[in-house]
């Protein structure tokens, strides 16, 4: 029988948690480095937005916890990455750069994404086993189940990991992925980042289940509830779920509660649908801070190192943007490829 789990409201302390999840001080530091390195990306996107140089931007800001939680239980170019897009900290976790995400935001040839061609934020990496989604929300969640099934027909030890908010759950195509896995016990982990809105709509109007992860048991396997601004509590649930499906016990759904501390992209108006209290108040106990306050309680965090993780994140922002910049555009003789086929030579 499916069950719904989970420590929602753990809070961060002298209690060693890292350990018996396998995690060690280095892991907790890597940890942190990406969630400072993607939340200086994501605030340099912004100012990049509103200086005219890029058009579009859609932010992962207070969801970095849930996102390398997650991500840290895969094993990168092992396994597959089906992110969406707001899943920036998943994308540099399994080996993408700070240049490779600039590419993208600039639009330049060298975007590994799509060459150029997609919205920012609709990551793919083939090195890296990222699967590019589309942008209407929740159509990457059957992909993530044929991408599971076909690991499994080959007979590869891989597991599929898939990304989404909740408003997600209110399309067909998350509950008729959920069914599928379910039926074929597909090696394939579900994470709703349930970042409480959908653009504008509040998680209340949307849904009457008030937990994400209790749909699971609709389907046959276990829904887990975690505290998505706790890193450890997803990675715990997250490497329990790694562990299930390579052991073919199929899938698993994870619950992140967390929030979305900026408006839905850069052009979103979130006065008109929250208030700034709101937002202070989860700003406030954001994941970021979190993190860093178990490091300091266990002897790992320091202002000196947290000066020099500063600095080295930013050194990478500037390295991505100055490269970005000057990088090339496409070529628009290329405009049409991969859009028709093309004859042979």
């Amino acid at each position: 029988m499916a069950t719904t789990q989970g420590r929602v409201g753990t809070q961060t302390g002298a209690e060693d948690r890292h350990t018996p999840l396998g995690l060690s001080a280095d892991d907790l530091k890597k940890m942190y480095y990406t969630m400072v390195l993607a939340r200086s990306l994501d605030e340099r996107m912004w100012i990049l937005n509103r200086q005219g140089k890029v058009n579009f931007v859609v932010s992962g800001q207070g969801q970095e916890g849930a996102q390398i939680g997650a991500a840290y239980a895969l094993t990168p170019g092992k396994d597959f990455y089906l992110p969406y897009y707001r899943d920036l900290t998943v994308v540099l976790a399994a080996g993408m750069t700070p240049r490779e995400v600039m590419l993208g935001l600039f639009a330049r040839a060298e975007d590994p994404s799509s060459g150029g061609r997609q919205m920012p934020s609709h990551w793919g990496h083939r090195a890296y086993n990222i699967v590019s989604g589309s942008s209407p929300i929740a159509t990457q969640i059957p992909h993530a189940v044929g991408i599971a099934m076909a690991s499994m027909i080959r007979g590869e030890d891989a597991v599929t990991a898939v990304h989404f908010g909740e408003a997600a759950t209110s399309k067909g195509d998350f509950h008729e992925a959920l069914n599928f896995a379910g039926v074929l016990k597909a090696p394939v982990i579900f994470v709703c980042e349930n970042n409480r809105y959908a653009i504008s709509v509040h998680e209340t109007k949307q849904s009457a289940v008030v937990n994400v992860a209790e749909r699971a048991c609709a389907y046959g396997f276990p829904g887990v509830m975690t505290d998505g601004n706790d890193v450890l509590d997803v990675y715990r649930a997250a490497k329990e779920a790694v562990a299930r499906a390579r052991a073919g016990e199929g899938p698993t759904l994870i619950e992140c509660k967390t929030y979305r501390i900026v408006p839905h992209s850069s052009d979103d108006d979130e006065s008109r649908y929250r208030q700034k209290v709101e937002v202070e108040e989860w700003r406030r106990k954001g994941p970021i801070d979190r993190m860093r306050s178990y490091l300091e309680a266990h002897g790992l965090w320091s202002e000196e190192y947290e000066k020099q993780t500063r600095a080295r994140a930013m050194d990478e922002v500037n390295d991505a943007t100055e490269y970005a910049e000057r990088a090339a555009s496409p070529d628009p003789s290329t405009l049409l490829r991969h859009v028709f086929a093309e004859r042979e030579a």
